[in-house]
């Protein structure tokens, strides 16, 4: 995995191909998207907590799981690779590999097994929506991030498979702006996944509209008390409500611009009360099981609340600088202006605009040996490794996190595509 272009790119199928045409309608086989759904039954419980128009989705891909927790308070799912990886490395799909072997066609090794994953991403997806008919976000194969054109062909038949319920997922990467601001032209929806800060996200909704954008709010909390930068309640919180700030400014002010906020990786129920209002809640069912045992208050909405965030009394602000998760400054408001009014047209016009505005720090160049610490470090990187970096200006955690999410999500992306692998023999 690189932060930089890829030089050579992917190999990919047509959007408009026959091949993608066959493989289309072999996910699809087995699939009715026009019988009836089940009856869904109200929740008292959720429709006397959740009062406002916050939207709450649930973060599975596990269907017995869902089916336990889903009612009418649910409108949405969210998967990932790693989601995706349980159902796979479970046997679920073993039939399903040797005969999509076979439609996928005459394809190098490599791009045989990213198509047989995204078949089996596109199949599941498939599966959810025929059983909840509700929106499903589908994420892409991490080989895709630091690549426009093959995210824009994967999306574009991700989107053609079912349009009414798929929401694709693209990582906040400088190539995946890029090809989000052409796929919305396209109206096509877009989860734009792997943000950790309001500036990112301003920066997102700015150049690129996409339909959602997230904070994983439970991951920055975990930073700041895994690293003993201070006890880490509220960081994530607070990040979510400034960010929701920031890209409500652009959906009120543009039409073009619908773009929605979600407070993603929640850990624990009790944050649920200290996110109330934002667009959308994203839970896994163990949260959303947790908040109806011990949850009884409605909530009140968050947005104007001013969450109180402390690091611990020995730490230097400026080796965390945790204000850029929460604050967009002048120069970002700048960067934007002008990148609006001459948009970037590739991830490197891109990152060197950002460079030209002294902000490096969002998209931070990093050699691969710096990456594959990330990648070691897991989640959470190690807020000491990367402390001098963070006050020179070249980096900060929201940054580093992306990097980070990318780097574990590419983790279990390389599980999944093992177990293709020994399925193809």
């Amino acid at each position: 995995m690189s932060n930089l272009s890829t030089a050579t790119p992917l190999e990919t199928i047509h959007p408009e191909s026959p091949q993608a045409d066959r493989i289309a309608a072999f996910v699809h086989e087995g699939i009715n998207l026009d019988a009836p759904g089940r009856e869904v039954q109200p929740s008292p419980f959720w429709d006397r907590i959740n009062g406002l128009e916050t939207s709450l989705w649930i973060d599975s891909g596990d269907i017995d799981s869902i089916e336990s927790t889903w009612n009418k308070s649910f409108r949405g799912l969210t998967t990932n690779n790693s989601l995706l990886n349980k159902e796979v490395q479970n046997g679920t799909y073993d039939d399903l590999v040797p005969k999509a072997r076979e439609v996928a066609g005459e394809l190098s090794d490599h791009a045989l097994v990213r198509e047989i994953g995204f078949i089996l991403n596109v199949r599941h997806a498939l599966r959810l929506v025929q059983r909840f008919r509700c929106d499903v976000s589908v994420e892409l194969h991490t080989d895709l991030a630091d690549d426009t054109e093959a995210t824009l062909a994967y999306a574009r038949r991700c989107h053609q498979i079912c349009p009414e319920f798929f929401v694709v997922k693209v990582p906040l990467t400088p190539a995946g702006l890029i090809a989000i601001r052409q796929l919305r032209d396209e109206r096509i929806r877009v989860n734009c996944t792997l943000g950790f800060s309001a500036r990112q996200n301003y920066v997102a909704t700015a150049l690129s509209r996409p339909s959602f954008v997230n904070v994983f709010l439970g991951r920055l909390n975990s930073y700041v008390a895994d690293n003993q930068l201070g006890d880490g309640k509220l960081v994530g919180e607070k990040t979510t409500l400034a960010s929701q700030g920031e890209v409500a400014t652009f959906s009120r002010g543009l039409p073009t611009t619908d773009t929605q906020q979600i407070a993603a990786s929640l850990r624990d129920a009790s944050q649920l009360p200290d996110l109330a209002g934002v667009d959308v809640i994203t839970m896994p069912t163990k949260v959303a099981q947790q908040a109806e045992q011990t949850l009884d208050q409605p909530w009140q909405s968050q947005l104007n609340e001013p969450h109180d965030v402390k690091l611990a009394d020995e730490i230097e602000s400026n080796t965390v600088q945790i204000e850029k998760l929460w604050d967009v400054t002048k120069s970002e408001r700048f960067f934007v202006q002008q990148a609006i009014l001459s948009p970037p047209t590739s991830a490197d016009e891109l990152r060197l605009m950002t460079t030209d505005h002294d902000l490096e720090d969002l998209f931070p160049v990093m050699a691969d040996e710096e990456l594959r610490t990330i990648a070691e470090d897991g989640k959470i990187p190690v807020h000491d490794r990367w402390k001098e970096r963070i006050v020179r200006g070249d980096l900060a955690i929201d940054s580093l996190m992306t990097l980070a999410g990318l780097a574990s999500f590419a983790d279990a992306q390389a599980k999944l595509d093992q177990r293709i692998r020994e399925h193809l023999g």
